[in-house]
């Protein structure tokens, strides 16, 4: 399949598996009254709704530009990439607020926990092997919203795992209070991965620069041309998968302008073969 189409597939096959595990979670949480299962089903919810957000978003960067977007809609990945860092540092507070009331209150599970471990269990697997389809699709077409949902879904593995280890104990130990202690070392690792996301997504919203190893590709397809004397105002921004550059290069202010057009040509064929989805502007300047 082309790449589009294994992107929708990629954004599908996440709405899929995420509805599968939230809803095993919720059941094995009100069964149990355990409340770190239950934040489990709720981080699975910013899941689902992450997994919705990032099949909009690839989706519609896929769409040639046109008049409205003159540039592509590549920035709708970066939009969903954003929200979903949201989401994930919400779903973070939610599980802290009712696991501290748990801890101040007390309670204690209504059954064994052995449903529990297994709906983490499912969780766990599933989870890990559509994250890794999602890394996978995400590195092949360069996508932030996809990298975005595969970093969602592994905290999501690394949280169902914590609590997987915890209802081990609290089975062998009886200790029913490391149940919302587990779910607050949770809720840790949900911000941490929710700030990571929004910054990296934030920075192309922004249009920060393209990376230093791609400057760096740039600037030897230049030095190696002998007709240039030199360049400047080296610009890149990301937007979604696409990179846009522009820069400056110079001639002698002898030479005819299609030769300069034709050398202009060639160092963007260049480029374009170094720098995947690369879109480039070459301004010609004499010296």
């Amino acid at each position: 399949m082309d790449i589009a189409t294994e992107k929708k597939f990629a954004a599908a096959l996440s709405i899929t598996s995420n509805t599968l595990v939230f809803l095993f979670k919720i059941v094995a949480g009100i069964l149990s009254g355990s409340i770190s299962i239950i934040s489990e089903a709720i981080h699975s919810v910013s899941d689902f709704l992450a997994s919705v957000l990032t099949f909009f978003a690839v989706t519609r960067s896929s769409e040639p530009a046109d008049k409205e977007h003159p540039f592509g809609h590549g920035k709708y990945e970066d939009m969903s990439g954003f929200i979903e860092g949201g989401l994930i540092i919400l779903a973070g507070i939610y599980i802290i607020y009712e696991s501290s009331k748990k801890l101040i209150y007390g309670y204690e599970l209504k059954s064994e926990p052995l449903l529990g471990i297994a709906a983490m269990g499912f969780a766990v697997l599933a989870n890990f092997l559509v994250s890794q389809y999602l890394f996978y699709v995400a590195k092949k077409s360069d996508s932030v919203s996809l990298k975005a949902d595969g970093e969602h879904l592994r905290t999501d593995i690394y949280s169902s795992l914590g609590v997987l280890i915890g209802l081990i104990l609290i089975k062998y130990t009886g200790l029913a209070i490391l149940d919302p202690i587990i779910a607050i070392i949770v809720a840790l690792i949900i911000f941490k991965a929710g700030f990571e996301i929004s910054k990296e997504t934030l920075n192309n919203l922004l249009d920060s620069s393209i990376s230093d190893e791609d400057i760096e590709k740039i600037e030897n397809i230049i030095k190696n041309n002998q007709v240039v004397k030199g360049y400047k105002n080296i610009k890149g921004r990301k937007s979604g998968q696409y990179k846009e550059v522009e820069l400056t290069l110079l001639f002698n202010e002898d030479m005819k302008i299609k030769c300069c057009h034709n050398i202009c040509d060639q160092i963007e064929c260049e480029i374009k073969n170094e720098i995947e989805n690369a879109s480039i502007v070459i301004h010609p300047e004499p010296i």
